[in-house]
């Protein structure tokens, strides 16, 4: 006898088999055969970063965006402070409508939407305390996806006031190179005017030598000179 069945995964997947029933030895076993899965089609994403530095009593924006393969129906999202404490949750009804309000910490603003090309639902904290620096969960649950779910976590940090990056040796490291460039291009363009020089002073010798030898060939009497050009007296 078969009939279908799933398991959910420890990351959100859901993998679908076939139970195969057999009795044997008088007790009824049950095996599944893993046919085929379809697995991780929700996504859930906080960036390409999880770490976020806020400054107390300043808003922060917490970032999440979900994507689906087959789409979603009363979409379940919840954002939990350190694993536990639910801080808001929204309900969407499909891609077509915006998020409702579930419930929701005071201090906490839904700013995301998901009717654009992007699935975002992330929020803001407002007048972050000390206190609020931590682990924060964005959780999605899909049920057109057999209940699908999956997370995403990001960190927050809040300090006193930022500390401005000290980009001396960067600057240092930068000016030697250009420096360094400067000095080749500067180089290579002396290299060319004496080059050029070089040759425009070769070129005058030359010249020179051509005119003495043309000029000592015709004292001389030489052949092609004015004294071989001179017509012979009449008798």
């Amino acid at each position: 006898m078969c009939s279908a069945c799933y398991w959910e995964t420890p990351l959100g997947g859901v993998l679908e088999g076939i139970v195969l029933e057999f009795k044997g030895a008088g007790d009824a076993k049950k095996a599944c055969l893993h046919v085929f899965a379809i697995a991780f089609a929700l996504e859930v994403s906080v960036g390409k970063t999880n770490t976020v530095m806020a400054l107390n009593n300043s808003n922060v924006l917490l970032p999440c965006i979900f994507t689906t393969c087959i789409g979603f129906q009363d979409l379940v999202f919840t954002w939990y402070f350190n694993s536990t404490e639910l801080i808001y949750q929204g309900k969407i009804k499909n891609k077509a409508t915006e998020p409702t309000l579930v419930t929701r910490n005071p201090r906490v603003d839904f700013v995301g939407s998901t009717t654009k090309k992007d699935y975002n639902i992330s929020i803001v904290l407002n007048a972050v305390e000390f206190s609020d620096a931590g682990k924060y969960t964005c959780h999605v649950k899909n049920p057109l996806e057999r209940g699908a779910q999956h997370n995403a976590t990001i960190f927050l940090t809040v300090v006193h006031k930022m500390v401005e990056t000290d980009n001396t040796v960067t600057l240092i490291i930068v000016g030697v190179v250009g420096g360094l460039i400067g000095l080749l291009i500067l180089f290579m363009l002396i290299k060319r005017v004496v080059l050029f020089i070089i040759k425009k002073t070769q070129d005058g010798k030359k010249e020179c030598l051509v005119s003495s030898s043309g000029n000592d060939n015709t004292e001389n009497g030489l052949a092609g000179s004015k004294a071989e050009q001179k017509a012979p007296p009449k008798a």
